[in-house]
C-alpha cells in the first residue's frame, strides 16, 4: 500500500516548500555569531540575557521580513492545493518562521489555508506539537496526516508526531532524506502521488 493511501490531511511546511525562500543561514549566524553547528532558534534561546535574546530575534526578523517581500510561489502550488480541496482534505501550515513574515508570504502568494502555526506558537520543529496540535483540532489520528517539507527538521518533526513524513528534494540528494517515508521532486509529483492514491480524484 501506498504511504500516501489513505490520507485524511495535510500539513506543510512553507519556506521551500510552497513558497520560494533565500534566507542565507550561513550568514545570520556568522551576524549572531552562532556557530554552525548550531540550530539557531535553540543558540538565541540560551543567550544569557533578554537584551541579547530580543536582539537576535530583531535581526533574524529583519532577515524574514526581507525574504517575504520577495518570496514567490513555488510551481504547481496552486494547482496541489486545489487537488487537495477538491479532495475534501484539510490543510495547515507549520513552519519555524514568524508570524509575521509568514503572513506576508501567503497574502502575496494568495495561500488560502486558514490554520496556519509558527514558532510563536508552539516549540519550532523538530519538536511535535505544532502537528499534534493540529491533529487534535482536526480530530484525526496523527498516523492519517502527512507532513510535506524540504529539509532535515520536517521528517523529523513528522516522524515525532507519528506522521507520515513527505521530502521534497527540489532534484537534490541530501543524505537524510533516505529518512522520510516519501521523497519527490517537485508539488507537482506530490500532486500526481496524492491522485494515484485517492480514488475519488480518477
Amino acid at each position: 500500500m501506498s504511504p500516501l493511501t489513505g490520507i485524511q490531511g495535510v500539513i506543510f511546511d512553507l519556506d521551500g516548500t510552497l513558497v520560494e525562500s533565500e534566507l542565507n543561514f550561513t550568514h545570520i549566524k556568522q551576524e549572531l555569531a552562532c556557530p554552525l553547528n548550531i540550530d539557531i532558534l535553540d543558540f538565541i534561546d540560551a543567550l544569557p540575557t533578554h537584551i541579547e535574546r530580543q536582539r537576535a530575534h530583531d535581526i533574524i526578523i529583519q532577515h524574514e521580513t526581507n525574504d517575504a517581500l520577495n518570496a514567490k510561489a513555488l510551481p504547481n502550488m496552486h494547482p496541489l492545493l486545489n487537488t487537495l480541496k477538491a479532495l475534501s482534505l484539510p490543510c495547515a501550515i507549520v513552519t519555524r518562521n514568524s508570524k509575521a513574515a509568514t503572513a506576508t508570504k501567503l497574502t502575496q502568494n494568495n495561500i488560502d489555508i486558514d490554520l496556519v502555526l509558527t514558532r510563536e506558537c508552539y516549540p519550532a520543529k523538530p519538536a511535535p506539537d505544532a502537528l499534534l496540535a493540529i491533529a487534535k483540532q482536526w480530530q484525526l489520528p496523527a498516523k492519517t496526516i502527512i507532513y510535506v517539507g524540504d529539509y532535515l527538521y520536517d521528517i523529523q518533526a513528522a516522524k515525532n508526531a507519528g506522521m507520515t513524513s513527505v521530502f521534497i528534494n527540489h532534484h537534490k540528494q541530501p543524505d537524510y532524506q533516505t529518512q522520510a517515508d516519501v521523497i519527490v521532486n517537485n508539488l507537482a509529483q506530490l500532486q500526481q502521488a496524492i491522485q494515484a492514491s485517492n480514488p475519488s480524484s480518477t
